[in-house]
């Protein structure tokens, strides 16, 4: 856990400048894959980042305006626009409530201090093998696919699926409403529409009926 006292010159805290609407962005390194507009997938790395926009290190940069989807390893599905290009990427704003945005200067807040602070990796969502590895994925038109839970944890699933639904598709996971957030070589990525409270009561709605 971080320190109340963010008063130190050394630790970083993620908040918005005074007399600004944008907040500060911090140096991070986040791995991703990021979506543009044609639905083209991409690998990404973040080097700096606030809850208002990101520096993206990537191998297409796209054009000023153009929509973008990512979704980063600790902060999750993040979409907005262009708004600038760099070296080998380019700046990105994001689309956010401010809700989002303060869950997210928090986990900003804690990546750009863990080294510092010397904390221990994020665990409140460890992923973990099910002892029930296979399940049904439905779409919302009523399609039915057989899958197999790679690994899961209270905030979505890896899953081996022989289709790959796009960016953002509502699916259903057993009993859990979700949605498709990564593609990866053998299947898809989702994340829970509402966190689980214990991970036994995820592993039972995997079950079938």
């Amino acid at each position: 856990m971080l320190s109340d006292d963010i008063s130190s010159p050394d630790i970083v805290a993620v908040r918005p400048r005074a007399n600004e609407e944008r907040f500060q962005r911090v140096k991070v390194s986040i791995l991703g894959r990021y979506m543009l507009a044609d639905r083209r997938e991409f690998p990404c790395q973040v080097l700096s980042m606030s809850p208002g926009d990101a520096v993206v290190i990537a191998p297409v940069s796209g054009i000023n305006g153009e929509r973008v989807i990512a979704y980063l390893d600790h902060i999750g599905r993040v979409e907005g626009t262009i708004i600038g290009q760099i070296d080998g990427g380019f700046v990105m704003d994001i689309a956010a409530s401010p809700r989002k945005r303060d869950k997210m200067a928090a986990q900003l807040t804690w990546l750009a201090n863990k080294d510092l602070l010397n904390l221990p990796e994020d665990r409140r969502h460890e992923r973990v093998v099910p002892d029930i590895r296979h399940s049904t994925i439905v779409l919302d038109d009523g399609r039915r696919y057989n899958c197999k839970i790679i690994d899961i944890s209270l905030s979505g699933a890896a899953i081996e699926l022989d289709v790959r639904p796009a960016m953002g598709t509502p699916v259903t996971l057993g009993r859990m409403r979700a949605r498709v957030v990564r593609h990866f070589q053998n299947g898809v990525a989702v994340e829970f529409a509402a966190s689980q409270e214990m991970l036994t009561v995820v592993q039972q709605n995997l079950r079938m009926n």
